[in-house]
C-alpha cells in the first residue's frame, strides 16, 4: 500500500484519478444516480455549510443544472457515498433534482478524508477547529506526520502544528472560533496563559468586548506575569514551614508534615509507631490545651 508520503496532498486531480478528470471536462464516464440514493462523505471535515451559499448555488442549478459531475463511491447499503460535490448535493436537493450526475471512483477510507480534506482546503472552506482536526485525524487514523502534511497540503510546517494546538483549547473555546467569535489567533494567544483555569474566563471576556488578537495576547502577558492565587509558595514561606515542623517534632517528639497552600488551607500530620506513642501524644497534646 502507497505511504502517507506518496499519497498525502498529491492534488484532488492526482487522487480522484486523471481519467476522473478528464471525464469531468468532457463529459465521458459520466453516470445520472438518484439523488436520494446519495449519503454525506462520512469523513467529510466541514461541519458547516452556509445556508446562503447553498441557496445561491441551488438557484445556478436550477437554471443551468448541475454543470460539474460529483464524485461518489460505492456504499455498503447499495447506494452511493459521496467523494467529492457535497455542495452541489445540497443544492440539488433543495432545487428537488432527482438525479445528478456522478462519476463512480474506488477509492478507500483515506482517500475519502484525503479529498475531503484538500477539496475544502483549496476553497478555504474550513474553519480552523474543521482543519485542525482534518489534520488530526490524518495524523491518528492514517499514519501521516507533520512534516508530510505540510510538504502535500501546501502549509508550512508552523502552520500545521499550530492549527493542531487548537485543538488543546477547551470544547467551550473551540466552539467560539468554530462559530467565528474568536478566531484562531486568539486561540492561539489564549493557549499562552499559565492558568489553564482561566482559558475559558478569558475567552468569554475576549468575545464580549470584542478583543483583538493583540490586546488579547497584552492582557495574557499580563496575567502570567500577575502572582497567581494557589501559586507555589515562596522560599522563604518554605523554610518557615520547616521550622515550624522542626519545633513541632521537638515538642511532639515525633515525625510532623505541615501539607498547606498559600490559600491557608492545609493539614498537620503526626505520626505514631505503637499504641503507646499514640496514647503519649494525645497526653501531651490534651495537656497543652488545657
Amino acid at each position: 500500500m502507497p505511504t502517507p508520503r506518496k499519497r498525502l496532498g498529491k492534488g484532488l486531480g492526482a487522487l480522484l484519478g486523471e481519467e476522473a478528470v478528464e471525464a469531468t471536462r468532457s463529459g465521458s464516464g459520466v453516470t445520472e444516480v438518484a439523488v436520494s440514493r446519495i449519503r454525506p462523505n462520512r469523513f467529510q471535515p466541514r461541519h458547516t455549510f452556509e445556508p446562503e451559499g447553498i441557496a445561491d448555488l441551488a438557484a445556478s442549478i436550477a437554471q443551468k443544472g448541475v454543470l460539474q459531475p460529483l464524485i461518489v463511491t460505492s456504499a455498503s447499503d447499495g447506494g452511493w457515498e459521496l467523494v467529492s460535490g457535497e455542495r452541489r448535493w445540497r443544492a440539488a436537493q433543495q432545487v428537488g433534482l432527482a438525479t445528478v450526475p456522478v462519476i463512480v471512483r474506488d477509492v478507500d477510507e483515506r482517500d475519502l478524508l484525503e479529498i475531503a480534506l484538500i477539496e475544502n482546503l483549496q476553497r478555504e472552506d474550513l474553519d480552523a477547529i474543521e482543519e485542525a482536526s482534518g489534520y488530526r485525524r490524518l495524523i491518528d487514523e492514517f499514519g501521516a506526520t507533520q512534516a508530510e502534511l505540510a510538504e502535500h497540503l501546501g502549509r508550512s510546517r508552523s502552520a500545521v502544528a499550530n492549527a493542531l494546538r487548537l485543538l488543546d483549547l477547551p470544547d467551550e473555546v473551540q466552539a467560539k472560533v468554530r462559530q467565528g467569535a474568536l478566531s484562531a489567533g486568539h486561540g492561539r494567544a489564549l493557549l499562552g496563559l499559565q492558568s489553564r483555569r482561566r482559558i475559558q474566563e478569558l475567552a468569554r471576556e475576549a468575545a464580549e468586548r470584542g478583543m483583538s488578537v493583540r490586546q488579547l495576547e497584552r492582557r495574557v502577558k499580563r496575567e502570567n506575569r500577575a502572582p497567581r492565587r494557589g501559586a507555589a509558595p515562596s522560599r522563604n514561606a518554605e523554610l518557615e514551614r520547616q521550622r515550624l515542623e522542626e519545633e513541632l517534632q521537638r515538642a511532639l517528639g515525633t515525625k510532623v508534615a505541615i501539607r498547606g497552600s498559600s490559600r491557608g488551607k492545609g493539614r498537620i500530620e503526626i505520626s505514631y509507631y505503637s499504641l503507646e506513642d499514640f496514647e503519649g501524644l494525645v497526653e501531651r497534646l490534651l495537656a497543652a490545651g488545657r
